[in-house]
């Protein structure tokens, strides 16, 4: 087992999800490509919070950094330095991931904000949101995607595909930040990795 490797291994894995995360936010504050509903304030209220900008895009891009330049650091000292600020660093990233991950899934469930007819004509609002009478049968429920938003188009698409795949980079980064707590400490007890020590024949 190598400390180093892994750290190398989770900050390559967590560069690549929270570049999706970033994109995923970003595309959902622009539903079909169109920025006239962010500039009218009609986009859904867990996308205009950008947690997959900030929390498990910008700040998990940051914890990876650390993680990929602690894999080369050289030196016994300076080493297990680095693995008690990475404890402190994967106990963050890994508590952002999981707020951008629950947020994400709330979206999800909640549904998008779009121009929907009402009983007093059409109006802007979240008509997909489960209530007391009423729970999120619409994500399995596809003739609901296209029969109950006016616009944006297709808006109901937009935000599963985004969300969902927000929700499960955040997932993935949550645990593999976790997971990285345990790396960061084993490297603080044993330094780089375990090595098996070769026995060669005794010279006289």
């Amino acid at each position: 087992m190598c400390v180093s490797r892994c750290l190398c291994c989770v900050g390559v894995a967590l560069v690549a999800l929270a570049i999706v995360c970033l994109l995923s936010n970003l595309f959902l504050l622009f539903p079909n490509m169109d920025t006239r509903f962010l500039l009218e304030g009609h986009v859904t209220r867990e996308a205009l919070w950008c947690t997959g900008l900030w929390g498990s895009g910008l700040m998990v891009l940051l914890g990876a950094r650390s993680f990929l330049m602690s894999s080369r650091t050289t030196g016994c000292c300076a080493f297990r330095s680095q693995m008690v600020s990475l404890v402190l660093v994967s106990l963050v990233c890994s508590a952002a991931a999981g707020f951008s991950c629950l947020v994400a899934v709330t979206g999800l469930v909640k549904g998008p904000m779009c121009l929907y007819n009402s009983s007093s004509g059409p109006t802007w609002g979240v008509p997909l949101q489960p209530t007391a009478d009423r729970d999120p049968g619409y994500l399995w429920n596809s003739s609901l995607w296209s029969g109950v938003c006016l616009e944006p188009q297709s808006v109901v698409q937009w935000n599963l595909v985004w969300f969902g795949l927000q929700s499960g980079a955040s997932l993935v980064q949550t645990l593999l930040c976790a997971a990285n707590v345990l790396n960061a400490l084993i490297g603080l007890v044993l330094g780089r990795g375990l090595h098996t020590n070769k026995v060669g024949p005794s010279k006289v």
